[in-house]
């Protein structure tokens, strides 16, 4: 990492809000993944969840249990999780130990394909938490760890460059209800940058 990157490196204390602030603020921020053989993937945040203690969709709903527990903080942590046998998902718990809330990041927008991996469109290799999680060599092992450079997993703060683009009006940020789910769809409390072609499609 260079010097600029590391002063940009998202701490755990700034995820320590509730999911709903977080889940915005974290698109435009900058998802980093480096796998054991070196290589260093980063992917532009386009698309998130948030997902409460008190929200019938939320995994921590119905109470901490082996496979959740990771969900109930301290905020910083990973939680990944697997369904449909097949996908693994990424979210970043927010708020305080026991509270049980997290932000699934649903979609990044990568500058390169990484290596051994062949894409028509790289705007749709990481376009839905479970390509995301695949593109990025992302599984549970990954769970309950702290979003840091020593996991080989971090995140940065937005770019100065996209933070002004974003108050000019050149980004603009879209919410909606979430999608994927069979509980709780009326909440809209899904949020991603209107019109980025790396954003998942229900």
């Amino acid at each position: 990492m260079t010097v600029t990157n590391r002063n940009r490196i998202i701490r755990r204390e700034w995820c320590d809000r509730t999911a709903l602030a977080v889940a915005p603020d974290l698109l435009g921020c900058t998802l980093v993944r480096q796998k054991l053989t070196g290589e260093t993937i980063r992917g532009l945040i386009v698309e998130t969840e948030a997902y409460l203690p008190d929200d019938p969709a939320c995994h921590a709903y119905r109470g901490q249990t082996a496979s959740n527990a990771h969900m109930f903080g301290p905020a910083g942590l990973s939680y990944v999780y697997f369904i449909y046998g097949m996908y693994h998902c990424l979210n970043v718990v927010t708020e305080k130990t026991g509270i049980g809330s997290a932000v699934l990041i649903r979609a990044l927008q990568l500058k390169a394909v990484p290596a051994g991996l062949e894409a028509d469109d790289l705007n749709r290799i990481a376009a839905g938490p479970g390509k995301l999680c695949r593109t990025l060599e992302i599984d549970r092992r990954l769970s309950g760890l702290p979003f840091s450079p020593q996991t080989g997993l971090w995140l940065e703060h937005r770019h100065p460059a996209f933070s002004k683009a974003l108050t000019s009006g050149i980004h603009k940020i879209s919410q909606t209800t979430r999608i994927g789910i069979s509980k709780a769809t009326d909440q809209p409390w899904r949020w991603y940058l209107t019109n980025n072609p790396a954003v998942s499609k229900p």
